[in-house]
């Protein structure tokens, strides 16, 4: 449906509910009912303008916005089109960042690369942000024609907490208000708790105590030995935690991530040890905490270590192939995350064996993962070749088309459209590229393609993305290639009649569970849960013939949002008959607020995000060069 159709129902009545969550903190009712003071601003011009130029308004809506913050950007494309369409009913629109090291130009410059029609100013001491008690980005302020405050608060409910978003919101509160003033009625809910990023509003120098915690000492090398990798420009953290002010932007998150584990992103709580363990020490987290709770000051920056360098380029040295997408594919601002597979031809004579691979998305923003599959029979071209034909929808002569996901590749629900011959692992943010075990290897046939499927975040702007992919192939003999196994859970049965579950809506703890027994000897390096939204926990054990059972993997709080590969860091030996067993848990109440759907719904098996699956991949060797691991889903028959 048309915006400008909406903004007619909104006019006639009001048809948004307004009942806030009773969990939701009260909201700020600062300034409400009174007159703003009028507040002057420069543009990238350097000409002068106020506040109370905009008199002959119907009304005003100051937005707070911060280009460093994904939550204020997310908003970037829908504050575009309501400014569009109610700039018709006589509304004006300003913009107001509140980041003191950005001039006029560049603030201008990064409204324009997010494509935001109306002006955006920087707020120059902060003056219109302590006129309207302003605390956070974004945060809206909408005003009558004489200057009086009739709404501050959020645009919408789309976010449960910072970068934590509904499936879709429920709640268009901009636009209920708009609709409201416009046509003459009162506006019913005045003032909503706005979620986004803290305005950092400075403090006076003053040195730290002695012993105090500071951010130079003892804060930056933290950010720098955990957090930078991925929080730093141009990387897959949503932020840079590269300089003070930034930290200082993000210290309350810092402080209740690190606290509840939840960052850096180490979901496993049990199990063997594991490369890659991005868990941190609980002296470091105590350490954010005091620096925090001590009120975040900056300390001396002479006593700053070096900055950390990254490396450029491959991380672990010139690829032997570099697969790449044959031209940019352009994902829309707005809208659901995009599963896109592309196809990458290997173009190989010969069969090989691929015993690293490293991806680069040449976009990290809006890359959530790479899932790599082999295609041997040409079947992701067919698919591909079939979208790429298809003629595009006609203009009714009423609306644009809004689907802007253009370039290479095609779109299928949560896989690639047809069974795969093997995979070449993937990537995750923070996943760093690994050589396999010495004498194995991911089989790579001659004259076939490799598969990739992206699942893209949107964040608000048009984004342009090609993912290069890097092949390492072995330099010594492969003894054992490298092959998996797929342990599911679900209801009862056996083999595929395990997938016909359901899950009741209401029930927050539903169990699915599965089996599997290994028919033979092989030798286990890694694993991988998959669930989807309604995950809550799982468990996977294994229990060897006459031995006892042991954890393999648990992780007590799912997040669909990160899903990686876990490589153990000593291999581990399985003996034929040992049963391997999942426990998963979820949460189909609407007290979950990655549920997709208000009110729940029963949820069954199915590859489409809103359906579930319970899915731990298995990697490793088994003997005879054997395309999968010996397991089967069927009980060992007592002898």
């Amino acid at each position: 449906m048309r915006l400008s159709v909406v903004i007619a129902l909104v006019l006639i009545a009001g048809l948004v509910p307004l009942n806030p969550s009773p969990a939701d903190p009260s909201p700020s009712a600062a300034n409400l009912g009174k007159k703003i003071a009028n507040v002057t601003f420069k543009d990238a011009n350097g000409k002068s303008f106020a506040l109370y130029d905009f008199k002959d308004k119907k009304a005003i809506v100051v937005v707070f916005l911060s280009f460093e913050c994904p939550v204020s950007t997310s908003y970037s494309q829908p504050l575009a089109n309501m400014a569009k369409e109610y700039g018709k009913h006589g509304v004006a629109f300003l913009g107001l960042t509140t980041n003191e090291e950005e001039t006029a130009a560049q603030v201008a410059k990064l409204a324009k690369r997010y494509d935001i029609p109306f002006p955006v100013v920087p707020d120059v001491k902060l003056l219109a942000a302590d006129a309207l008690q302003a605390k956070i980005t974004p945060e809206v302020f909408v005003l009558d024609g004489n200057f009086i405050l009739r709404y501050r608060g959020r645009i919408d409910d789309s976010y449960i907490e910072r970068l934590k978003k509904h499936p879709e919101p429920t709640q268009h509160n901009l636009l209920q208000v708009l609709g409201e003033m416009l046509s003459g009625r009162p506006v019913r809910e005045p003032a909503t708790v706005a979620i986004g990023c803290p305005i950092h509003r400075p403090t006076a120098n003053r040195p730290p105590e002695k012993g105090a915690v500071t951010y130079y000492k003892d804060v930056l090398p933290i950010l720098q030995n955990n957090c930078q990798s991925c929080h730093r420009p141009g990387e897959v953290g949503p932020f840079s935690l590269m300089t003070y002010r930034q930290a200082v932007n993000w210290a309350d998150d810092i402080k209740s991530y690190t606290q509840k584990r939840l960052m850096p992103p180490w979901k496993i709580t049990e199990g063997p040890e594991f490369h890659n363990n991005r868990s941190m020490s609980n002296q470091d987290i105590a350490t954010l905490a005091a620096w925090v709770d001590g009120g975040k000051q900056a300390g001396n920056p002479k006593d700053a270590q070096p900055p950390r360098k990254f490396p450029d380029g491959w991380q672990l040295g010139t690829p032997d192939l570099v697969l790449t997408l044959p031209d940019d594919f352009t994902l829309g601002p707005t809208g659901k995350d995009l599963f896109r597979c592309f196809v990458l031809p290997a173009g190989l004579t010969e069969d090989k064996y691929v015993t690293a691979v490293e991806v680069r998305p040449s976009n990290p923003r809006i890359v959530h993962h790479v899932l790599l599959f082999v295609d041997t029979q040409g079947e992701g071209r067919k698919l591909e070749r079939l979208e790429q034909d298809k003629k595009p929808a006609p203009d009714d002569g009423h609306a644009k088309k809004t689907n802007l996901d253009k370039g290479p590749g095609y779109s299928v629900a949560m896989g690639v459209g047809f069974v795969p011959k093997g995979g070449l692992s993937g990537w995750a943010p923070g996943q760093l590229g690994r050589h396999l075990p010495q004498g194995t290897g991911y089989s790579l046939p001659k004259n076939s393609d490799v598969v990739m499927q992206v699942h893209f975040h949107r964040n608000g702007r048009l984004e342009k993305e090609r993912t290069q992919v890097g092949l390492y192939f072995a330099r010594k003999p492969v003894e054992r290639r490298y092959v998996g196994g797929v342990l599911a859970g679900g209801g009862g049965g056996i083999g595929p009649l395990r997938l016909f579950f359901s899950i009741p809506p209401g029930n927050n703890h539903y169990p699915l569970r599965g089996d599997l027994w290994a028919t033979g000897d092989f030798t286990l390096y890694s694993i991988m849960p998959h669930m989807h939204l309604l995950g809550k926990e799982i468990k996977v054990t294994m229990t060897p013939p006459n031995g006892k059972e042991q954890t393999l993997i648990a992780i007590r709080d799912w997040d669909y949002n990160w899903q990686e590969t876990y490589f153990f860091k000593e291999p581990i030996a399985v003996k034929a008959g040992t049963r391997f067993q999942v426990e998963a848990f979820f949460d189909n109440s609407s007290q979950n607020p990655n549920n997709p759907f208000n009110p729940p719904r029963r949820i069954t098996f199915g590859e489409q995000t809103t359906n579930e699956m319970c899915f731990v991949f298995l990697g490793g060797t088994a003997a005879n060069g054997a395309r999968r691991l010996p397991l089967t889903p069927s009980a060992p028959k007592k002898e």
